[in-house]
């Protein structure tokens, strides 16, 4: 594994309870109660929040890097092609314009669920994210467009003004999402060079904070 990593990508940070950002800024006013976690966001739909204030007594939980799990073991799958949840896409088959790194967030994201529940927490606590992607096999880029698109049948699926859940786009499809989630949280993601499993396209860990 080569020790260079490429930045190509730094993605914007999120949020979980809208906060007028902009409110606070020439006075420094806000500052986050001892007890409370604040999420900054813009609009009613937006992907990501643009950042959260936690306060200095709020209970907090840190997750490992998470990876997908290998369940594909039909008989020539390749590396990648390991890690398609076949929970999810049975026989390894992929739907029209699923990607394997749709599959593979989809997986991934998956196992952070169940890390969370572990820890007495769920999606909606999550309130920060940081994404490492691989390019795919043969690509030169990393598949931001399929990682979204499976970041989102997890987090930032509602309206937040009607809190109505929002069809997602699952390949070319559009589909109820897997778990609805209004909890945007602050994100980032690069491009590496190489992930520590031969296989990975995506390695994700979060930050969740505990309800009070």
């Amino acid at each position: 594994m080569k020790n260079r990593t490429k930045l190509v990508a730094a993605v914007v940070v999120t949020a979980a309870v809208a906060i007028p950002g902009t409110a606070f800024a020439a006075t420094h006013a806000f500052r986050p109660e001892p007890t409370q976690a604040h999420s900054f966001v813009t609009g009613d739909t937006p992907s990501i929040a643009d950042g959260v204030a936690i306060g200095k007594n709020v209970a907090w939980y840190k997750s490992s890097g998470l990876g997908p799990a290998a369940r594909n073991t039909a008989p020539g799958a390749s590396a990648e092609e390991r890690y398609i949840p076949t929970d999810v896409f049975p026989g390894g088959e992929l739907p029209d314009g699923v990607t394997l790194t749709e599959a593979q967030g989809i997986n991934a994201l998956a196992r952070i669920g169940e890390n969370l529940n572990k820890a007495g927490l769920s999606y909606d606590d999550v309130v920060s994210m940081r994404v490492f992607l691989q390019n795919p096999k043969g690509e030169e880029k990393m598949d931001f467009a399929g990682w979204n698109r499976a970041y989102r049948q997890f987090f930032a699926n509602t309206n937040l003004s009607t809190g109505k859940a929002i069809d997602v786009s699952l390949g070319s499809a559009t589909v109820a999402p897997m778990v609805v989630n209004g909890a945007r949280p602050s994100r980032f993601a690069l491009e590496v060079e190489n992930l520590p499993v031969d296989g990975w396209l995506v390695e994700v860990e979060v930050d969740a904070v505990y309800p009070r």
